[in-house]
């Protein structure tokens, strides 16, 4: 016989040394118990981490001066080029050109006015708007954009009325005058045929219709149900921010109305809103319909102060700022104007504005800067983009949250020459409009400085060099011609 062979033939038949079953049952159910309650504890977590995380746009827990998203701050920043964007053709590529550069924010008023645009309501045979019936074409536009904005996290800013869709040569198109409509005539809805001044003037009977002014039981309940229409779609996207009209002088009981049948019908959610006021001297009574009301209005938009120029645009913007530092709130501003095409190019609201505007907002405090649309505004153009694609790149070695505008550390410094926000002693964010020389105080603290010079021109970082506290340190731009950001870090030390 070979035991050799046997040996190897049942090696792997052997059995294992016998150990007690019931051992083996008890060890086994403690095993699964312990697994079981693992699984248990994590499910848990994973719940409550689901409940306490906090989704959507809303005033940033830390600091409610600014935005976050999803959790996280956020500084908003944009360039479109329609207002109504939402009826955009190309909307999809629009948005992923916006966000291929860093852009976060677009602006989407409700308006139909221009050729080609769709109207909310559907049309009977005769070719006469139902107001009591809509055009789900319409809606599905607003609806993708709501969409394809958040697939993207970008924020959209609606605005709800637009006072330039119902007076003038729109009038005549627009479904709620009476010859377009089959649901009431001109005197039942208190609406003439005409309206032919600027909307400024503020005499259209549409932006009257509240039980406090003219109490239109005809006309106000089709308004009532758009904005019922509109939140029934908008409602169900964390990415949305509210604003009652575009650039209105109208007057506040209008405002106010929206203002409460808005957050009335949002239900249990959390809804956004300001309103957009006309007046371009923002510390007017105007403005402070909204700045003196913090429970109506959840934000401020000053788009307006872009009209202002030089140092009178960040003079202003910090008047604001300073009003409501005891209640702080974000402070967007949806419409930077200027370009070479603008309707007020002899005042200087031209590209240079526009651009200049733009990094003031950012460093004075704002929460969002848009470009506005050509030919008012910039748009989506190759300026813009390199803007945009700047700050992103400042917010590599600075977040705007982490500092505060500190003129006050700067020395000779002319209007409009240069501008300041810093954390003193450990970060500081200047901005140079053009050429210039200023003095910047670095006497707190006794650590030296990284300091970089970022080309606004061309988008890139074109020095960098070690300074040391303790003094005043004077800053030239190192080109003769273009606008420059310069970045000072306390230089850290590693052990």
């Amino acid at each position: 016989m070979n035991n050799t062979y046997n040996e190897k033939e049942n090696l792997g038949k052997r059995r294992p040394i016998k150990t007690s079953t019931r051992l083996t049952e008890y060890v086994l159910l403690l095993f699964c118990l312990l697994v079981t309650s693992s699984c248990a504890q994590k499910e848990s977590q994973k719940e409550n981490i689901a409940e306490n995380q906090q989704t959507g746009i809303r005033p940033w827990s830390e600091n409610p001066s600014y935005w976050e998203y999803n959790g996280l701050p956020v500084i908003l920043l944009g360039a479109t080029d329609n207002d109504n964007l939402f009826q955009n053709n190309n909307l999809k590529t629009h948005l992923d050109s916006l966000a291929d550069i860093g852009g976060n924010y677009v602006r989407n008023t409700m308006s139909d006015r221009d050729e080609g645009d769709l109207k909310a309501f559907n049309k009977n045979e005769e070719g006469k708007y139902d107001l009591r019936g809509w055009n789900p074409a319409y809606w599905e536009k607003f609806e993708n954009l709501l969409k394809w904005a958040e697939e993207r996290d970008i924020i959209v800013q609606i605005e709800i009325w637009d006072r330039f869709d119902h007076a003038r040569e729109e009038w005549k198109t627009d479904p709620y005058n009476p010859k377009n409509n089959v649901n009431y005539t001109y005197e039942e809805a208190n609406l003439d045929s005409l309206y032919p001044d600027h909307p400024g003037s503020n005499k259209q009977p549409f932006f009257f219709t509240v039980p406090s002014l003219q109490d239109n039981k005809v006309l106000l309940p089709y308004q009532e149900a758009f904005v019922k229409k509109l939140l029934s779609i908008s409602l169900n996207f964390d990415n949305v921010l509210y604003c009652i009209d575009n650039e209105t002088k109208g007057v506040e009981e209008w405002a106010v109305f929206w203002a409460d049948f808005i957050h009335q019908n949002a239900g249990k959610k959390q809804v956004y809103l300001t309103q957009m006021w006309d007046d371009w001297d923002i510390k007017s009574d105007m403005h402070k319909r909204t700045l003196d009301h913090t429970d109506r209005y959840q934000y401020i938009d000053m788009s307006q102060n872009s009209h202002n120029t030089g140092q009178l645009n960040w003079d202003n913007a910090q008047y604001i700022f300073d009003y409501i530092k005891d209640k702080p709130r974000p402070v967007n501003s949806t419409k930077i104007y200027g370009s070479q095409t603008s309707p007020w190019i002899n005042r200087g609201i031209n590209d240079e504005h526009a651009i200049q505007t733009f990094f003031r907002n950012v460093l004075g405090g704002f929460a969002s800067s848009r470009f506005h649309r050509p030919p008012a505004g910039l748009g989506l153009n190759n300026e813009s983009i390199k803007a945009i694609k700047v700050i992103r790149k400042l917010e590599e070695k600075v977040h705007m949250w982490e500092i505060v505008p500190r003129m006050d550390l700067l020395s000779e410094n002319e209007p409009n020459e240069a501008y300041l926000a810093a954390k003193e002693g450990e970060k500081y964010v200047l901005y140079f409009p053009h050429e210039g020389e200023v003095n910047l105080d670095l006497k707190k603290g006794t650590d030296d400085f990284e300091l970089y010079w970022l080309d606004v021109a061309n988008g890139e970082w074109i020095s960098k060099e070690l300074v040391s506290s303790g003094g005043k340190l004077t800053l030239v731009p190192p080109i003769d011609t273009g606008s420059f950001v310069v970045i000072l870090k306390k230089l850290l030390k590693h052990e």
